[in-house]
């Protein structure tokens, strides 16, 4: 019976935690940039867009297709940092205890 008292603490405990990282990732804010940082692309912890920069030398109907790759590619850098950072906060939370292959936390 001890031994199922102490796994619900700990179990609650990384319940608590869970909920502060999540809370943590909500606040934090990545910027992924493209073209030389005319177009930025701010992401949350969670991956959620927050917003958009776009140098105003950019915007004429001719260089359309060129914005939209370079907000494309301002995203993917976005992400890149936002799944480093969810990754490091994993390893914080696990005390650097691998996950399995695919085992994706908490979302």
């Amino acid at each position: 019976m001890k031994n199922l008292t102490e796994m619900l603490k700990q179990a609650q405990s990384l319940q608590g935690r869970m909920a502060e990282m999540q809370a943590k990732l909500e606040a934090h804010e990545v910027t992924g940039a493209a073209g030389g940082g005319m177009v930025t692309v701010v992401l949350n912890g969670k991956g959620e867009m927050r917003r958009v920069g776009i140098d105003p030398a950019l915007i004429q109907p001719a260089e359309a297709g060129v914005l939209e790759d370079l907000i494309v590619a301002a995203h993917r850098d976005a992400k890149g940092k936002v799944e480093a950072f969810m990754a490091e906060q994993m390893s914080q939370m696990t005390g650097g205890l691998p996950l399995p292959p695919g085992f994706k936390m908490p979302f």
